[in-house]
């Protein structure tokens, strides 16, 4: 790695600490083991993948764990990690420059610099954002205080924070009409709920994950809630190891206000000059009585509803941190505002690739697969990055990876293990397609999507042990009309129709 003029070349540099960043070092470090590669990064601390599993064609398990990038240098001695953010990128002279005043020059680059969180509001003391450790822990600083919080948001992390929460009251608002959006319908929904209200918690399994804290970052008294350093996404199950309790002592109180947004937000001085009232936590249906307690922060919904709180917790999905990269380069950007990449995972700017929540896919996806920004679409984002920088390296053409003709995801909710495959909400199918259920109340949820006759989704909730043979049927579309509803039918083993 020669330095001319002060700069560094390096024939391969990726931005990002992250999963997909991390990913895409190692892989590019596999490749070329006599190269440097750079791992530009603003945190000490990067994510590793850990304990990977291979579930089946197209379902990967791992686990996610924070490590000091001694670890990963150690682990790749051609990988050179850079701590320090991005402050400028200049495309066309192939170079980017730190926040601690140094250059690089690479030849290709890959930008995985993920997404920050979706804030309702900015700069308000008492909103919190929730999306990776760090802000976490500040979450969890606020509650051991708190008596009442308002959730806001509809994806994983806002669903399993209300499930998780114990000794506080919440008000969760959501837009949409049932929970979990993002993954479920509102079937799914219902089969969870009762978990919501259960009294009594499963000891939670132990979590494999370990979490490196860096010596004397505690003790700088970070402001509450402050996260303007960028941390790492969090994973499926990031609560582990929290004590997300409350002041008060029963355990499950948990109210939904569907169908609503935050209208506004007011700090006790402005509520108490509005002279309008709040109400207090809702005990039956038709409960409206006023409030008498004052609290420090006020929340506002478009339904007219106004409750008092300690704080709110944005859970509102994420915004993709291209800020560094966009001045005076001309990236195509996506509706989402994300860098666009083709299916080289090219952007539009040449040697320029990106993987990860950073990016949107603006190829012609199969059918049954969508973008989502989740840690298993993210290692898959990098790791294929890497591939393709190799190939155009060599000069040579690379087929679009296997993992992105069906969509696929593994996870835990509420202690349920929940596979989605495919089209599982119905995404883009418009009225053209049915759904076929299964439940057994406390133990497993089936939902199959069919068009045609032919599977383009499913979700399953509980230890169905169908997501292979569902994996195989979307992946083959195999005309199904003839089996109707016995696709479903418990006493029929369906695995030995089509294995």
């Amino acid at each position: 790695m020669a330095g001319t003029g002060g700069a560094v070349r390096s024939r391969f540099a990726v931005v990002g600490g992250g999963i997909a960043g991390v990913t895409c070092a190692e892989q590019l470090a596999a490749e070329f083991p006599s190269e440097d590669i750079l791992l530009v990064t603003a945190s000490p601390v990067i994510k590793a993948v850990t304990n990977f599993k291979q579930v089946s064609k197209t379902l990967e398990e791992f686990d996610v764990e924070e490590q000091p990038s001694s670890l990963l240098e150690k682990r790749y001695p051609n990988i050179r990690v850079i701590q320090s953010g991005v402050k400028q990128l200049k495309s066309d002279e192939h170079k980017i420059y730190t926040e601690d005043g140094k250059e690089y020059i690479y030849e290709k680059l890959c930008l995985c610099a993920g997404a920050k969180p979706k804030l309702i509001v900015e700069g308000n003391p008492y909103v919190l954002g929730i999306r990776d450790t760090d802000s976490a822990q500040a979450f969890q600083k606020n509650l051991a205080q708190a008596e009442r919080i308002v959730v806001v948001g509809n994806g994983g992390i806002a669903l399993e924070l209300v499930y998780e929460i114990q000794g506080c009251e919440v008000i969760w608002a959501i837009k949409d009409k049932a929970i979990g959006n993002t993954f479920f319908d509102a079937g799914a929904a219902e089969f969870l709920l009762p978990k919501l209200s259960a009294e009594s918690r499963e000891t939670p399994i132990e979590c494999k994950r370990t979490k490196y804290t860096l010596e004397g970052s505690e003790e700088k008294g970070r402001p509450t809630g402050a996260s303007d350093k960028l941390g790492s996404a969090l994973g499926p199950d990031w609560h582990e190891g929290l004590h997300l309790k409350g002041t008060k002592e029963f355990s499950h109180k948990v109210h939904i206000e569907i169908l609503c947004e935050v209208k506004k937000i007011y700090l006790q001085q402005e509520f108490i000059q509005l002279q309008r009232t709040s109400l207090t936590f809702p005990k039956g249906e038709k409960n409206v009585e006023a409030d008498e307690v004052l609290w420090p922060v006020y929340v506002e919904l478009t339904n007219g509803k106004i409750y008092g709180c300690n704080f709110i917790v944005s859970a509102t999905g994420v915004v993709p941190n291209v800020e560094p990269f966009l001045d005076g380069n001309n990236f195509a950007v996506g509706e989402d505002g994300g860098l666009e990449v083709d299916r080289h995972m090219h952007t539009s700017l040449p040697d320029v690739y990106a993987a990860g929540d950073i990016c949107t896919a603006a190829w012609e996806p199969s059918p049954v697969w969508h973008q989502m920004r989740l840690w298993t679409q993210a290692r898959q984002m990098g790791w294929y990055a890497a591939k393709c920088m190799a190939a155009d390296a060599a000069g040579q053409s690379i087929d679009m990876d296997f993992s992105f003709e069906l969509f696929a995801h593994i996870t835990k909710f509420f202690n349920y293990k929940v596979v989605v495959l495919g089209k599982y909400n119905a995404q883009g199918l418009g009225s053209d397609h049915e759904l076929l259920l299964r439940c057994t109340k406390g133990q497993e949820y089936v939902k199959v999507v069919l068009q045609n006759g032919r599977m383009m989704g499913a979700v399953l909730i509980g230890e169905t042990d169908l997501e292979e043979t569902f994996e195989n049927l979307i992946l083959n579309q195999m005309d199904l009309s003839a089996y109707g509803e016995d696709l479903l039918n418990p006493d029929i083993d369906i695995e030995d129709y089509f294995d």
